[in-house]
């Protein structure tokens, strides 16, 4: 299978186009059963062709994390687009100049500042930038806490202008979690984030539109979606080590790897060294504080397979380090044989490379993606 391998330099990024069909299959079923619509975080793929799959209709929502995507997907023809990072005032002029092309673009905010700021901006050019107010379901990064009554002075300042839309919160919690029942745990908590702050906005007098939930691990382990009108998700077309060490996926489930090279072989150390280092595999550790330390990532054969006992324990910028757990030896390899890699965290190893070759039956296809903020 894939005879083609051997014509690639490597290091280089795959995608097993079967398993990342079938990731987006998965989720898109999963999420249908509760009749709310999936917002796509296109951050992890970065790539026009990929993004094809995962919104054939280009009118319906997605999401991005920079204005690099925003304006890239918006070329292409993408016009609901949520730039879900907290916005700063040197933005707003792409902003505008994105909504003048017609694309209804949604920003986020958590603070009286920036509602500020983007209040006196659309006075400024007579315009509208709709916004989402960010909340922190579990304190793991940025937002309002769901009871804060600054939300309600936050959402007076921007509805005052017809500016305000919605509420949105990530529960990036989630990766900490090791049962099932955490992830459900986490998902019922991230939507109550935002039916409390719904509720207290309501009691003030003020609607909200979008109700905006998501992380895959929530996303896929969700058994409530009620009063929720969107979900964002963006690992799951490739899923990686850590959603596998979290039990949203099974290793089988992981379509990205890195193809790699032996480039040296210490039997007497059961070490192998390959041509990927930091640069192709990402210096990323997501995994170390779960069960199953994958070091920089885990090691498959040629054909994608797993080898029990083998992790990359170490990196430098172009060389990689093989070893063997206790009660493992080296398999039977020498210098030049493929070795594939599979990635911590899929959005960190894939942005270091320029594209993916696809694998689709015996074919080898490219993706390009593109990167900037």
């Amino acid at each position: 299978m894939y005879n083609g391998l051997q014509t690639l330099q490597t290091p280089c990024l795959l995608l097993d186009k079967i398993t990342f069909l079938h990731n987006v299959s998965r989720m898109e079923q999963h999420l249908a059963h509760f009749n709310i619509p999936l917002r796509p975080h296109l951050k992890t793929v970065k790539s026009l062709t990929a993004a094809s799959y995962l919104l054939a209709n280009k009118q319906a929502g997605c999401t991005v994390s920079t204005l690099k995507e925003a304006e890239t997907f918006a070329a292409e023809g993408y016009t609901n687009i949520t730039y879900a990072v907290g916005i700063t005032e040197d933005k707003l002029q792409r902003v505008l100049a994105l909504i003048n092309q017609g694309v209804e673009l949604t920003i986020l905010l958590d603070s009286m500042e920036q509602a500020m700021f983007v209040s006196r901006f659309c006075t400024e050019y007579d315009c509208q930038i709709d916004c989402l107010i960010e909340l922190d379901c579990d304190g793991h990064r940025a937002g309002l806490t769901p009871k804060n009554k600054e939300i309600v002075t936050i959402a007076t300042i921007l509805d005052n202008q017809g500016l305000y839309k919605g509420l949105l919160t990530h529960a990036g919690g989630a990766y900490t979690c090791n049962t099932q029942a955490q992830l459900i745990q986490f998902a019922e908590k991230e939507r109550l984030a935002v039916i409390t702050a719904a509720s207290l906005l309501e009691e003030a007098g003020l609607s909200t539109q979008v109700l905006s939930i998501g992380s895959t691990p929530t996303a896929l382990s969700t058994q409530n979606l009620a009063g929720i009108t969107e979900v964002r998700a963006g690992v799951y077309p490739f899923f990686d080590l850590v959603m596998a060490g979290i039990g949203v996926c099974d290793i089988e489930d992981i379509a990205l790897t890195v193809l790699t090279r032996v480039t040296g072989v210490k039997r007497s150390e059961n070490k192998l060294f390959i041509d990927a280092g930091w640069m192709a595999l990402s210096r990323d550790r997501g995994t170390h504080n779960q069960t199953l330390d994958c070091g920089y990532g885990l090691v498959c054969d040629q054909h994608g397979t797993l080898i029990p006992g083998l992790s990359v324990t170490k990196t430098n910028q172009e060389h990689g380090i093989i070893e063997c757990e206790p009660g493992f030896a080296l398999p039977d390899l020498k210098h030049g044989d493929l070795l594939r890699i599979l990635p911590n965290h899929a959005c960190a190893t894939a942005a270091q490379h320029s594209g993916y070759h696809v694998l689709s039956h015996d074919d080898i296809e490219f993706w390009p993606r593109f990167s900037g903020w």
